[in-house]
């Protein structure tokens, strides 16, 4: 896969690099800090979904990548290929707290009218979500830190 002659995969990964740690980090404010989102809700669920389909395309490219230089035999590569398959799914899988963080829990609005504020509608299950978009997020950031390691050791040594 290529854009413009250069090959996809170094540039599609600045796209996770980016959007995967706003996710995350919006995922956990979202979770802890009820008056901040009326402002979160839609800038964590757009950043989650661009890293999600940049995580599913940048391994798509990794693979051609690999298959088109023969680099099949690094070791390096290889373990960063590994994480960055499980990176994938964990983006993927993270689409699901978010959205349910961003349809099930609310908090009070800023604004004058009280427009995008809302209530949380159960207790127990605020806090689940709220657990698992934390839990997913944490994820999310040490995968994606990990699998740029191992991408920067593979190249740059």
């Amino acid at each position: 896969m290529e854009f413009n002659g250069l090959p996809l995969h170094p540039l599609i990964v600045h796209v996770v690099v980016v959007f995967a740690p706003l996710a995350g980090l919006g995922g956990i404010a979202y979770a802890l800090v009820p008056r901040w989102r009326w402002l979160l809700r839609w800038p964590l669920l757009a950043s989650a979904f661009v890293a999600a389909v940049a995580g599913v395309i940048a391994v798509r490219s990794g693979h051609d990548l690999e298959n088109q230089r023969h680099l099949q035999s690094l070791p390096e590569l290889a373990v960063h290929a590994h994480r960055g398959g499980i990176l994938r799914w964990l983006l993927v899988a993270f689409l699901v707290p978010a959205a349910l963080a961003a349809w099930l829990l609310g908090g009070p609005s800023p604004l004058v009218s009280g427009a995008g504020g809302r209530e949380t509608r159960s207790t127990a299950l605020g806090l689940a979500v709220s657990v698992l978009l934390v839990a997913g997020a944490v994820a999310v950031l040490v995968s994606v830190f990990m699998t740029g390691d191992a991408g920067a050791r593979s190249v740059w040594g």
